[in-house]
């Protein structure tokens, strides 16, 4: 089976082409091989590679950068999505398209399912849920998969993010009134894989197994990394930010499970797997 990754340079990407090349013959095209808001390349890159499978791993995926550049944060979620899922209709390929918990308001109690009527606070919510909707308009054959709050060995993240300020500062805020399911590039991958396997259509939700704040995420990061360092409980009016975070964006996965058959690990066992990895300890 073809399999064509676009952004394999990103955070996902670069573990999506190291797991999926054991697999299958796999296209990796980088970000600079592949602007997705270029018709003309888009077009040209899947019509030669004619894949079986299309992962579309580009997005513009800072928060705060969304806002203050929201023009270019429409054209890759929105705009390019919609050009590879019309370029993957044409070839006849599945197309695999990941979104966001922040499609969500973030403002209920109960983890969404994928039919609950999305309402994004922030632009990069909105350009998400454009991109979705241009997936949907365009590739039929597809599979949108919102994740969240993911980190990996590859990137920009969370993880990385605060094992850096350990290093710099001896307490760190965190906040505590934003909730969500922290998420390994590892179990996503897995995730793919178990959609890929099954060729199931539709909106999925795909997080890891189990909720916590992002407060309770930080002090499991040093907990596992053998860090010492003091977490401040501190609230989003405190910790204020250029674009609204939701307050609770805890995905459902009851529909991943029934179409699939995969239900994800437990988000601490994830981030356990991810420090081993970063230990030499297992591969991926």
């Amino acid at each position: 089976m073809r399999m064509l990754i676009i952004a394999a340079d990103g955070q996902l990407g670069t573990d999506a082409v190291s797991y999926f090349s054991k697999k299958y013959e796999v296209s990796a095209f980088q970000t600079a091989d592949m602007d997705v808001t270029d018709p003309i390349r888009v077009n040209g890159a899947i019509l030669a590679v004619k894949p079986d499978v299309v992962l579309n791993c580009a997005a513009m995926t800072n928060v705060d950068g969304c806002e203050a550049k929201a023009e270019q944060a429409y054209r890759v979620n929105a705009y390019g999505a919609g050009l590879v899922a019309l370029a993957a209709s044409r070839v006849g390929a599945y197309l695999v398209h990941i979104s966001t918990d922040y499609v969500f308001a973030g403002d209920g109690k109960f983890p969404y399912v994928e039919t609950d009527r999305p309402s994004p606070k922030n632009v990069y919510g909105a350009s998400k849920l454009s991109g979705e909707q241009h997936v949907q308009a365009l590739c039929p054959n597809h599979a949108i998969l919102r994740t969240a709050w993911l980190y990996g060995p590859h990137g920009n993240n969370f993880v990385k993010t605060m094992l850096k300020l350990a290093k710099e500062h001896d307490e760190i805020s965190v906040v505590t009134d934003q909730v969500g399911n922290p998420t390994s590039t590892f179990e996503l991958v897995r995730i793919i894989d178990a959609v890929v396997t099954s060729r199931a259509t539709g909106i999925f939700h795909a997080t890891c197994e189990g909720v916590c704040s992002w407060n309770a995420f930080a002090r499991e990061i040093f907990r596992q990394a053998g860090v010492n360092v003091r977490v401040k409980d501190v609230t989003s009016e405190e910790f204020v930010r250029p674009a609204h975070r939701p307050s609770y964006s805890v995905l459902s996965k009851d529909k991943l499970a029934a179409m699939t058959g995969h239900r994800p690990a437990d988000w601490q066992d994830a981030l356990r797997e991810y420090f081993d990895y970063e230990a030499g300890n297992v591969d991926f």
